[in-house]
């Protein structure tokens, strides 16, 4: 079984996430790390645990799903994944790092590109693959039906859903993502967003101002 442990990195409050398996080996997922304080703090975590790092993935490329990538790449030498399309997103990093005061000398650049339908395994179990774009052009998310949860990224949150007004970003296409994929899981899905806290399924079916 995979679990998923939160922190809460940098300035933008970004949920960055470890996925474990019961052999001790763990993704990371959009980490944000953005400073020397917190890159001790996930790597203290990782020590503590006695985790084996395998990989990063990330649901998309803004700035703050990306700080942290380029150190974890260099510490624990693994592979990096996300879409193609969002290489667009990671390549303005640079600029978009300068308009919010950010300094990032060094842009990651993916290993490898994740696609949908594709499955992620870690050891003997499996991530399935969204393709969720309009937050951003390349937004996927991450289903584990076993443990009856996804990782949305910026797609949907509680209560609202990802911003639009970023390049790349389109409403319509956001709205569409979140019925066509998110809103077809089981209402008791557990929602793991890219930024606040966890919601369900049936809580934004109900509940979210911008879907009901």
């Amino acid at each position: 079984m995979l679990s998923a442990q939160a922190f809460t990195f940098n300035f933008f409050s970004e949920n960055t996430y470890v996925i474990i398996n019961d052999k001790k080996q763990c993704w990371f997922v959009d980490p944000g790390m953005c400073d020397a304080e917190e890159n001790r703090a996930m790597n203290a975590f990782i020590q503590d645990k006695q985790l084996s790092p395998q990989g990063i993935i990330n649901t998309h490329a803004h700035i703050d799903h990306i700080l942290g990538v380029q150190e974890l790449k260099d510490k624990y030498k693994i592979p990096f994944g996300m879409h193609e399309t969002e290489l667009p997103v990671l390549n303005m990093a640079k600029a978009s790092a300068a308009m919010f005061g950010v300094n990032i000398t060094t842009v990651p650049a993916p290993t490898y590109f994740i696609k949908e339908g594709q499955p992620l395994k870690l050891g003997d179990d499996t991530l399935q693959v969204f393709y969720t774009p309009g937050h951003s052009p390349g937004s996927i998310s991450f289903y584990y039906p076993e443990g009856n949860w996804v990782l949305a990224g910026d797609v949907l949150f509680q209560g609202s859903i990802g911003r639009t007004d970023l390049p790349g970003g389109n409403f319509d296409t956001l709205i569409s993502s979140i019925r066509t994929h998110l809103f077809t899981l089981p209402d008791h899905t557990t929602v793991l967003s890219g930024h606040g806290e966890a919601t369900t399924i049936g809580e934004e079916k109900r509940y979210n101002p911008f879907l009901r």
